[in-house]
């Protein structure tokens, strides 16, 4: 039985049914052109993700930019029930209602009260062919949930006598991993009491103020900060930009921007995820665990001495910001020096080590050091580099639930010349995915690093850390 995961629309169990989609009320978009700036700024990541947007779209491209979430409800559903557990969800979370427009070259904020929100629901119509539903879905996000129009969210529900899927899409400029994953229990809850007749009282701290409160604390930083010095000396070994996968990727430096390819399935089951755990655990655990892994692997194809890579950590330290929607990420410069390592277990000092040293950079967002730096970076793709995530989703509400569910995370690849590995801990083990540039050698490659991740993850977990390497 298939656990949760990371895939794409046409991979994540579309199956035919009446189509029925929820967007913003017309009335509530007027009202929103008519409304004064919000005093609070854009986080620096939302920034950045819609300045990129639009560099790209001025050079030609096209590049969806949401990411979103499936899970079915079994059985009947009332349509007006779900419909008001959509608008009461999407009432919780102000960064919905929230959207931005330029003045001059400047990102201005707009915030719509929610008394002023309210859902437009329409019958598309029967998808009897799976594949064409799966394409319309994916057509009709890539429209309404832009990072460069607004609103920028769709949801979408297939409905049949036995159950029904439904479908969330949203620019990534709202939402992460980790809101994207609570969706599912949020979505069931509501609906449970709708059909229930009782009201579900949660009002989450809003992620507008989060971003005010972190910009406010980003601009306390200089370029004289010991933060901005580390990074300007990380990108000149990255050869003065920031870091792709250190494998051949077999790109054409001249040449246009490549599509994209994907890697996605479970690495391991949950009782080598779980071994792996344990001999990882005293040097940090699975994350540490899997950049060790990964600095192997790339170091055997790619050769290269240091591995660096991005890697991503929540910015969520107070509980007050638990249960909110948003993008709340920081990434953090990591450099491995992988050819030292004699074995696995080096390999996790270093990681950890490097980890230690380098986390509390999260709180410093990367476009803050880019404009620090005066950086003459200007970005071509929306992966502005190569990461490596891991996320424990096995305490998220409703994980138990995820494969009864058929809950997944939705993705979308377009074009990009990096390479991104996302590492997610489920109670069925350990799922991996990437996005990658789709030549004939980044396959190969990938598809090397990838069996080069399963054959020492299993290794680890069945001989040890110091055995394996």
């Amino acid at each position: 039985m298939p656990a949760v995961r990371i895939t794409d629309i046409q991979h994540c169990e579309v199956r035919p049914g009446l189509l029925i989609e929820w967007t913003l009320d017309e009335e509530a978009i007027e009202t929103a052109k008519g409304l004064p700036a919000d005093s609070r700024p854009p986080a620096y990541v939302q920034e950045s993700h819609v300045r990129t947007a639009r560099s790209v779209r001025e050079d030609g491209l096209f590049m969806p930019t949401w990411v979103g979430t499936a899970f079915d409800i079994p059985g009947g559903v009332d349509l007006q029930v779900l419909q008001e557990a959509l608008r009461c969800w999407t009432l919780r979370h102000e960064t919905l209602r929230s959207g931005f427009r330029w003045s001059g070259g400047e990102m201005r904020r707009f915030t719509l009260d929610a008394e002023a929100v309210s859902l437009r629901r329409e019958t598309v119509g029967e998808f009897s062919d799976a594949e064409r539903l799966a394409q319309h879905l994916q057509d009709r996000f890539d429209v309404a949930a832009n990072a460069l129009s607004w609103p920028n969210f769709i949801y979408s529900a297939v409905v049949r006598d036995d159950c029904t899927s439904v479908y969330m899409a949203f620019d990534h400029s709202n939402v992460d991993s980790y809101s994207i994953q609570r969706i599912p229990a949020d979505i069931h809850e509501l609906c449970t009491a709708g059909a229930e007749g009782r009201a579900v009282e949660r009002a989450p701290s809003s992620y507008v103020d989060f971003c005010d409160i972190e910009r406010t604390d980003a601009d306390q930083i200089d370029a004289t900060h010991e933060i901005a010095a580390y990074w300007r000396e990380f990108m000149d070994r990255c050869g003065g930009t920031l870091p792709n996968f250190p494998v051949d990727l077999g790109l054409d430096p001249g040449g246009e921007l490549p599509a994209q390819n994907g890697i996605h399935g479970m690495l391991v089951d949950a009782d080598d995820a779980a071994a792996f755990e344990a001999c990882c655990r005293p040097f940090g655990g699975s994350m540490v665990g899997v950049l060790a892994a990964t600095s192997i692997a790339v170091h055997k194809i790619g050769g290269e001495p240091v591995f660096r890579t991005m890697v991503p950590f929540h910015t969520r330290g107070k509980p007050e910001w638990r249960d909110s929607v948003g993008w709340f990420v920081g990434c953090v410069p990591v450099e491995i020096p992988i050819a030292q390592a004699p074995d696995f277990q080096s390999a996790l000092k270093m990681v950890r080590t490097a980890l230690k040293s380098n986390r509390r950079m999260a709180r410093v967002p990367v476009a803050r050091i880019l404009r620090l730096l005066d950086s003459d970076f200007r970005p071509t793709s929306l992966d502005l580099y190569s990461l490596v995530s891991f996320v424990d989703a096995r305490d998220l509400p409703g994980s138990g639930h995820w494969v009864e569910w058929k809950a997944y995370i939705l993705g979308r690849m377009s074009y990009g010349d990096k390479v991104c590995a996302w590492f997610n801990r489920l109670h069925e083990g350990l799922h991996f995915v990437s996005r990658y540039p789709d030549t004939d050698i980044a396959r190969k490659n990938m598809q090397l690093y990838a069996e080069q991740l399963r054959e020492l993850i299993v290794s680890v977990a069945r001989n040890g850390p110091g055995r394996s390497g």
